[in-house]
């Protein structure tokens, strides 16, 4: 009955199903370990930032060596030292800030340093409005003196990131973002371009948790791998499916073409349509026999 699948057209369709399936198995498997590999990346990553966050804090001149450095990549969310004196009268509050699902702003107070350049510094975290605690004056004042803050490094905020205010619409006295170009023209000297979130604010201030690094997240290409990897082994499958469905037909079809069933007719060949029978009538010789049909129509007597 499967004969057939020795002809030369069967044999190219079974071929290339068997070198279908291989690849779309090998594709499969080279996405899954590409999904493996983001996922190590980000616990390894995650690893490495729990380490430098644990880490004793170390100078902020080893971190930003002056206000134009850059943050790097491994001193994300470092522990950093640095002393100097709050300029209070430059404070500024950050509103539309969540911390455990409350709304609230963040205290924002630059340290100038004994170089004259200020670090941005989030003293804390408060709930409410912002502009209600400007009115009523109840922010907490920034300690008077010279004071060493110790507290996490963190990226320069962009337009995506989280909870920041790119509205342009901000009464005086707040900030939408924390960075040092949105600060540059705010505050009378030289602003880093990183900022710290003090690690023991006093009270009433909250400690602000400090952000996740840019990239340091599992993204949407580790789930995209994930999702090709199924689609592989689907095809994969579909392609083993269509072959037997494709054998199993073709065998159908050939087995009814031997008992002589035609298409679109499974009780037997065609005989065209039914006619009427014609009554039987008795013959000269006694048998009956079929009468003869007069084409001619009957016509009225006059």
């Amino acid at each position: 009955m499967y004969r057939f699948l020795l002809t030369p057209r069967w044999l190219a369709v079974s071929l290339l199903a068997l070198l279908a399936v291989p690849v779309c198995v090998f594709m499969g498997s080279w996405q899954l370990s590409r999904f493996e590999w983001r996922v190590n990346e980000h616990r390894t990553a995650a690893q490495d930032q729990r380490k430098v966050a644990e880490a004793p804090p170390v100078p902020l001149a080893k971190v930003l060596p002056d206000p134009r450095a850059d943050v790097q990549d491994d001193d994300a969310n470092r522990i950093v030292s640095a002393t100097g004196s709050y300029d209070t009268a430059h404070q500024l509050l950050v509103p539309g800030r969540t911390l455990d699902d409350r709304n609230g702003y963040y205290v924002l107070t630059p340290l100038r340093l004994s170089g004259g350049a200020a670090l941005p510094v989030v003293r804390g975290w408060l709930p409410g409005s912002a502009s209600a605690a400007q009115h009523r004056g109840t922010v907490p004042p920034a300690p008077a003196g010279t004071v060493t803050v110790t507290g996490a490094m963190q990226y320069p905020e962009t337009t995506e990131s989280p909870d920041v205010d790119t509205s342009g619409t901000l009464p005086s006295g707040q900030l939408g973002i924390i960075s040092g170009a949105s600060l540059v023209n705010l505050l009378p000297y030289p602003v880093y371009n990183g900022w710290i979130t003090a690690t023991h604010p006093a009270a009433p201030l909250k400690a602000v948790p400090p952000a996740e690094a840019p990239g340091s997240s599992l993204d949407l290409k580790a789930f995209q791998n994930l999702g090709y990897t199924g689609q592989w082994f689907v095809f994969a499958g579909f392609v083993v499916f269509m072959w037997f469905r494709f054998v199993r037909r073709e065998a159908e079809a050939r087995a009814d073409a031997a008992l002589g069933i035609l298409p679109g007719d499974p009780d037997g060949p065609d005989d065209g349509p039914d006619t009427p029978e014609a009554p039987l009538t008795p013959g000269p010789d006694g048998a009956e026999a079929p009468a003869e049909h007069d084409p001619t129509p009957a016509t009225q007597a006059s």
